[in-house]
């Protein structure tokens, strides 16, 4: 299973290439449901990958001028106080919990890329405007927070506020955005350490995948269709989001005959070091 994980890191990094986000939404999936860690520790673990991978991504985006930088800092320094702020917040949270926000949280994506896609394409804006500061601090702060609570890059966010509050052309909106996913990754990781032990080889090759990913998505941007990836998207988010609160239904509906068991149990020298396995029943 770890072996199929390692290889689904690829289509982590494809994903934010072409899309500027949504790749983040499936880290903390394939580490829990594939992989069989514990929520908790795969939230931690997905932000060093989703940072170091957008990172990379907005480097070969601005190569082709779709950064603007100036924008990604002022909204940059607003998320990363949230995602501090909610990585911390996280630790009122069980890890079953954070995962049943996650899973809400696809579902709004869902529902967000697929009224997007409904719509006309508008002509592409050269020269983004700066952001109301009313209407930045807000937004900022709270795809922070997002970020920072169930470990996604908020990128699905930060691309339509783009877009519709600094006017960029949706190429500009997804390379800006790698560059705030990066920022926001390193600063809600910085929130959780102490919490958790995380094992770096695991992440370290996952994060070389997903770099490799990301390159190839970011190259193939200009060839695809942004109305049906996003299409195509929206639907595996749906399913995505319908398994994890279905697997989660502990939490909404405490008691029940047929409710969810979560046991942690410990690595054997078959698994990879520090891993922790998700038993079901």
């Amino acid at each position: 299973m770890v072996l199929i994980g390692l290889a689904l890191a690829a289509l982590v990094g494809v994903t934010l290439g072409l899309m500027g986000g949504g790749g983040s939404i499936l880290t903390v999936p394939i580490f829990v449901y594939v992989m069989g860690y514990d929520a908790k520790l795969a939230i931690a673990m997905s932000l060093p990958v989703i940072g170091v991978t957008s990172l990379v991504g907005a480097l070969t985006h601005w190569r082709a001028g779709n950064v603007h930088v100036r924008t990604a800092v002022s909204f940059g320094l607003i998320t990363v106080v949230g995602a501090f702020a909610g990585a911390r917040a996280a630790t009122l949270l069980s890890g079953i919990a954070q995962l049943v926000l996650l899973a809400l949280i696809m579902l709004l994506a869902a529902v967000m890329m697929l009224r997007s896609a409904s719509r006309q394409s508008t002509s592409a804006i050269s020269a983004p405007r700066a952001m109301p500061v009313a209407v930045l601090i807000p937004v900022a702060l709270v795809i922070g927070i997002v970020t920072g609570l169930v470990g996604v890059g908020g990128g699905f966010l930060v691309v339509p506020a783009l877009v519709l509050l600094a006017r960029s052309s949706m190429k500009q909106a997804i390379g800006t955005s790698l560059l705030v996913i990066a920022m926001n990754s390193a600063s809600a990781f910085a929130g959780y350490v102490g919490q958790v032990q995380v094992p770096w080889v695991v992440v370290a090759l996952f994060t070389t995948i997903a770099v490799c990913g990301i390159l190839v998505g970011t190259w193939c941007v200009r060839f695809v269709s942004q109305r049906r990836l996003k299409q195509g998207f929206a639907v595996l988010l749906i399913v995505m989001g319908s398994f994890m609160l279905y697997r989660s239904r502990s939490v909404l509906f405490a008691g029940t005959r047929h409710a969810t068991r979560f046991e942690l149990q410990p690595h054997t020298h078959q698994d990879w070091p520090g891993a922790v396995r998700l038993a079901w029943s």
